[in-house]
């Protein structure tokens, strides 16, 4: 059996067993889910909560922005609180203020040390017994309990609402006025807070830990780190060293064959752009204006860090609230990255086969329009929701899912499935003459065509989540898109796309390409598909999942130990002919995303995937800075990459293309990225994670850490590097509106940008 063949069986075994794990595990998640009760009641037969209750409000956190205003179980933004951890821990404080007025007839402050641990005890033995009846679905509280609920809700009735006495809190948290319009929704929303605290401090049947794994750590509640959560964390780095050594050892043992003599000229700068290709052009000018757009919104967001209402005086919150540019935000780093590499799929669809379909530059056109629809709409629709002008349902529809990435309201949702459907018939009819052509590339072209059909498809597990689906199966579902979607096939997607680049400019061997290739999907895929699973550990899932994704995660990290081999053998590229010095900066971007590569999915995603790391830190600021370092670091420099590359080739010999824009793009974006992660995001991140082992994780998301004059000195440090950061993204756009405007002198504006 030839290696090749090898590779390939293999790619098919990982696939095949990776989700048939995936959708066992789904399917223990779907069994085992914290149950929504059909009513919550008091020891005294009080109805305090019902299912409709729950289910509306989750609706209404979903409307005001949902993971976009505070996280639930870990997950969302991080300026507002945790909801789960702050309701458990304002509602265990009113718990023990009551019993302590009723035994001693003093606050809990006042007791003894001893009188303290023993009422802490009796507020586990109340909270922590799982009390929910399978054949009836009520859970039944006692009537202390009921009665530190009702304290409580008054508290987030009034916080959602305008009452003047919570506006500095809300400001502390960037919360506009009236975040949630009507006094009936906030009631609801109370409802879904409990039934998601309920969920993180009862314990499952049988056993000695709640729903989350014991998640959010709270000693008072008795919320400390699992033996599954400690043991297969150990496992797990035990398993990545074995790894990277058993990686190495191949890398040592592979025959090296020398490059190939490049040609003396550039293969691809005499060939014309076919039509359908200049179209492309106008995907690249529309994903640098989103990128510019994401870049101002980002400096918005991060200054509502330390002055929650306003935006250096002036209330912008209520036009523009947190909620809606964080939105906005977190949602055209996909759409923006997306239309880079869509672009390049449909530029080098027709470069590979030497084909050009007819009708294929309409289509191209067409798709363009639908994907600014999709843009422009879902935006409207979410400003329009989290200003709560839509109804519950219509705010679903159109307005705001509430889930971080896919926000987008459900109609739009569909609509930009569609989009990514028409642009696979695109793809496939352009690419199709390649697929059936016999040669050392063929292997990898399937790959690339592969990868096509599951970023065409994958986003539409999204779609397997309703407005009403417990929590647990829609985080299971929303990660699908986030993990497997973005960070997963569009990677596959990129190592095919620049192996062919490379081979098609005749500076690597196609027999040597194709081997990379199949080997590299294999090795992500392996960790990559599996590893989904480290995102769930704490979000209503069976402790399966701690076990699965913990040894997983820590196989993602393993290709990248090497991953400077890569960019050395990138690096060496830009000068292996005079002519590839047209290359140098799409190169120079390759580099980049190896070297973030590196950095942000492997040391700092590695910093947060082991269960007990995650047990603490989940949320904080250092899933942010794991999330700028690899989102940004690697797929946002990937897309910049393969732009330059297309945009080569459209743009021909026109004197337009200025390097000297794209040298300075590329150093203000990668050191100010990295000034923005090590000035701020990550010190502000450790100062949080001391603040949970001290306190409790409820305290490092509280105003007394987030607000505090050295987190607030911080945030205020990470300016040079965001301006650093939006100068490079103008860079870029300044080097693009002049490759545009030459063209247009040039009587040749089709090349770059179609008509």
């Amino acid at each position: 059996m030839t290696k090749q063949k090898l590779s390939i069986i293999s790619l098919l075994i990982v696939c095949l067993a990776s989700f048939t794990v995936l959708l066992s595990i789904g399917s223990d998640i779907y069994r085992e889910a914290p149950p929504i009760p059909a009513k919550v009641v008091s020891t005294s037969g009080e109805v305090i909560f019902t299912e409709n209750d729950i289910q509306r409000g989750q609706l209404v956190w979903r409307s005001m922005g949902g993971h976009q205003l505070g996280s639930i179980w870990g997950h969302g933004s991080y300026v507002a609180p945790d909801w789960t951890a702050d309701w458990l821990h304002r509602e265990a404080n009113n718990w023990l203020e009551l019993k302590a007025r009723e035994d001693f007839n003093k606050p809990f402050t006042q007791l003894s040390n001893s009188q303290q641990a023993g009422l802490e005890q009796e507020l586990r033995d109340d909270l922590r017994p799982n009390n929910y009846n399978v054949e009836t679905g009520v859970i039944t509280i006692s009537q202390r309990r009921s009665d530190a609920i009702s304290m409580l809700q008054h508290h987030y009735i009034g916080l959602f609402g305008d009452d003047p006495a919570y506006q500095p809190l809300r400001e502390d948290y960037a919360m506009k006025e009236g975040t949630v319009s009507t006094a009936e929704r906030r009631e609801q929303l109370t409802a879904f807070f409990f039934w998601s605290a309920w969920a993180a401090t009862t314990e499952r049947v049988g056993q000695n830990y709640t729903y989350t794994n014991n998640w959010p750590y709270d000693p008072v509640l008795g919320n400390t780190p699992t033996s599954s959560n400690i043991v297969w964390s150990i496992l797990s780095v035990v398993v990545l060293i074995a790894g990277v050594g058993a990686l190495a050892w191949y890398h040592a043992a592979l025959k090296h064959e020398p490059l190939p003599t490049p040609p003396k000229y550039d293969p691809l700068f005499d060939g014309k752009p076919t039509a359908s290709q200049k179209a492309v052009g106008k995907y690249f000018f529309t994903a640098v204006g989103l990128f510019l757009l994401q870049v101002f919104l980002g400096g918005i967001t991060a200054h509502y860090g330390v002055e929650g209402q306003d935006f250096y005086g002036i209330p912008l919150s209520e036009i523009l609230p947190y909620s809606v540019t964080r939105t906005w935000h977190t949602q055209l780093a996909v759409f923006w990255i997306a239309t880079a590499w869509l672009g390049t799929g449909l530029y080098i669809a027709p470069a590979l086969s030497g084909h050009e379909p007819k009708f294929q530059r309409l289509g191209v056109n067409v798709l363009w329009i639908a994907l600014v629809v999709v843009v422009l709409g879902s935006m409207a629709g979410e400003w329009l929701a989290v200003q709560q002008y839509f109804d519950l349902d219509t705010s679903y529809l159109l307005g705001h899912q509430g889930q971080e990435y896919i926000d987008l309201g459900r109609v739009w949702q569909v609509l930009l499935l569609v989009g990514l459907l028409i642009w696979l018939a695109l793809v496939t009819r352009a690419i199709r003459p390649a697929l059936s052509q016999q040669g050392e590339m063929r292997a990898v072209i399937w790959v690339l065509y592969a990868s096509c059909v599951a970023i065409g498809l994958f986003y539409g597990a999204g779609l397997f989540q309703g407005k009403h689906t417990n929590l647990a199966i829609a985080e299971y579902w929303r990660w699908w898109v986030v993990h497997l979607w973005v960070e997963g096939f569009f990677e596959t997607f990129a190592t095919s796309v620049i192996a062919l680049m490379f081979v098609r400019l005749g500076l690597v061997r196609a027999a040597t390409a194709n081997s990379a290739v199949l080997f590299a999907t294999v090795v992500f895929l392996t960790g990559g598909l599996i590893g989904t699973l480290h995102h769930l550990y704490f979000t209503g899932t069976p402790t399966s999942v701690i076990a699965w994704g913990s040894i997983f995660s820590a196989l993602e990290v393993v290709p990248l130990a090497l991953i400077g081999f890569e960019a050395v053998e990138s690096y060496r590229m830009r000068n292996t002919t005079p002519w590839m010095a047209r290359y140098k900066w799409a190169i120079m971007f390759f580099v980049a995303t190896a070297f973030w590569n590196l950095v942000g999915a492997g040391v700092l995603g590695f910093l947060i995937n082991p269960p007990v790391a995650l047990y603490f830190i989940q949320g904080l600021n250092t899933t942010a800075t794991h999330a700028h370092g690899a989102f940004m670091g690697v797929y946002g420099m990937l897309g910049i990459g393969l732009m330059l590359f297309c945009l080569r080739g459209l743009a021909g010999d026109t004197r337009g293309w200025d390097d000297k824009w794209l040298k300075w793009a590329f150093w203000s974006l990668n050191i100010g990225l990295a000034a923005m992660l090590a000035m701020s995001l990550l010190p502000v991140g450790l100062v949080q994670f001391f603040a949970v082992i001290e306190n409790g994780y409820w305290f490092a998301r509280s105003p007394e850490v987030l607000h505090s004059p050295l987190v607030e000195t911080l945030v205020w440090l990470r300016m040079p590097g965001d301006m650093l950061f939006g100068a490079g993204g103008i860079f870029l756009g300044i080097f693009l509106a002049k490759l545009i405007v030459q063209a247009i002198k040039s009587g040749n504006k089709t090349e770059v940008l179609a008509r």
